[in-house]
């Protein structure tokens, strides 16, 4: 597992709105139990308002998401089993919104 991968949401409850988490912490902690993911809501969602340099868009199976930085969780490294794409490539816009997230620039 790498960092900005993309898994399915393995928790039932919330794949409805939250189909897909990416993994947000360093390959060097990938035999830690837990893994910090962050959820990825459809951008089209009218109550979902999008906060500049917060909330990168991506990409996955030509859908347009948000990357909700703010709404960062834990899953069990166990249960990320289905990947689907890597963010990898937007590596430095998700980063500054982690940035943003922590530091306030």
């Amino acid at each position: 597992m790498s960092q900005f991968d993309v898994f399915r949401n393995p928790d039932p409850g919330s794949q409805a709105r939250i189909p897909f988490v990416v993994v947000l912490q360093s390959d060097l902690l990938d035999a830690v139990d837990n893994h910090v993911v962050a959820p990825l809501r459809a951008k089209h969602e009218s109550h979902i308002v999008p906060v500049l340099r917060l909330n990168p868009h991506v990409m996955i199976d030509d859908e347009e998401y948000l990357v909700r930085v703010q709404d960062l969780a834990t899953v069990p490294r166990r249960m990320l089993k289905e990947k689907v794409a890597t963010l990898a490539p937007q590596r430095e816009e998700i980063l500054a919104a982690l940035d943003f997230l922590f530091t306030g620039f």
